[in-house]
């Protein structure tokens, strides 16, 4: 019998698919793959809901983890968890559902901890560190927070390779910082600032610009270029697509056409992502999917 919570927790997760920039397990895929990146997402997921204190209310997940009640609202007490039910993935059996639909696919793919294990020590940095200085040291996070998913896509469909790998870490870290640009205001919201300092500085911005309702000058022109810096990693990263074949391919050229058709929503706002997160339409999508496709972009 499943207990109280543990469905909802599991779906509550899940349902966010819809919202990314990016197809996360489309129709077209073979069933196993599917199944395999929708547990890849439901980690990947939940980990970013513990470290941005978006968990479900009930503290559900909590419970599934061991955490005490008292310390449900801790996240570093609550990723502490987490790495522990990790780790029980390949050695034991997870207690969060999550996990435990995980687990399998770890299995199947032989994929290791050290990915997800990357994934979790960006949430861990994310309570501690709320600023970053230089671009080189926004990378150097984004190595952490978004570059071990594309190399888990790589592992589920057994097409690693150091090069692929390459690819796949600048077409990664292009689109987290895509996701930055998009939630500036949401992130200053929760204390983190996401633009480099150095950036910031160069093109005279403050913090409290960007706390406005709607982008000055040089906000705008300060997010023109970062997101000039995330077109670049995109057609840098685009070759992986040309890369491999069949429904994979189309499957890699979302994940580009979805960062770039962000990118065009972004400017389409003239740059000014304060009111909210520039949302690209599905007929720009397919237009930067087939773009993408033909090598073009």
């Amino acid at each position: 019998m499943t207990a109280p919570g543990t469905a909802d927790a599991e779906r509550g997760t899940l349902a966010k698919a819809a919202d990314e920039n990016f197809p996360v397990a489309p129709f077209f895929l073979p069933r196993d793959w599917r199944e395999d990146l929708v547990a890849v997402y439901g980690f990947a997921r939940l980990v970013d809901d513990i470290g941005d204190g978006d968990l479900a209310p009930g503290g559900a997940d909590a419970r599934l983890l061991g955490v005490p009640a008292d310390e449900a609202e801790d996240r570093l007490v609550l990723l502490d968890a987490f790495e522990a039910d990790l780790r029980r993935v390949f050695d034991g059996t997870p207690r969060h559902p999550l996990l435990r639909r995980l687990r399998p696919t770890v299995r199947r793919r032989s994929l290791t901890p050290e990915p997800f294990l990357g994934l979790i020590a960006a949430n861990r940095q994310d309570q501690v560190v709320t600023r970053y200085e230089t671009y080189d040291d926004l990378l150097a996070y984004c190595e952490l927070s978004a570059n071990p998913v594309g190399r888990l896509v790589l592992a589920v469909t057994g097409t690693t390779t150091p090069e692929r790998v390459r690819l796949s870490d600048a077409i990664c870290t292009a689109l987290q910082i895509v996701e930055h640009l998009q939630d500036v205001a949401e992130d200053l919201g929760r204390d983190r600032v996401y633009l480099p300092a150095a950036d910031m500085k160069r093109f005279h911005v403050q913090e409290a610009d960007l706390a406005a309702v709607t982008a000055g000058a040089s906000v705008r022109a300060l997010v023109a270029f970062e997101a000039q810096r995330a077109r670049d990693l995109l057609n840098e990263g685009a070759p992986l697509v040309g890369s491999v074949h069949g429904r994979l391919r189309l499957l890699l050229a979302g994940f580009v056409a979805g960062g770039r058709a962000a990118l065009h929503a972004i400017a389409a706002a003239q740059h000014d992502v304060l009111p909210g997160p520039p949302k690209p339409g599905k007929l720009r999508l397919l237009r930067e999917v087939g773009v993408t496709l033909r090598g073009e972009g």
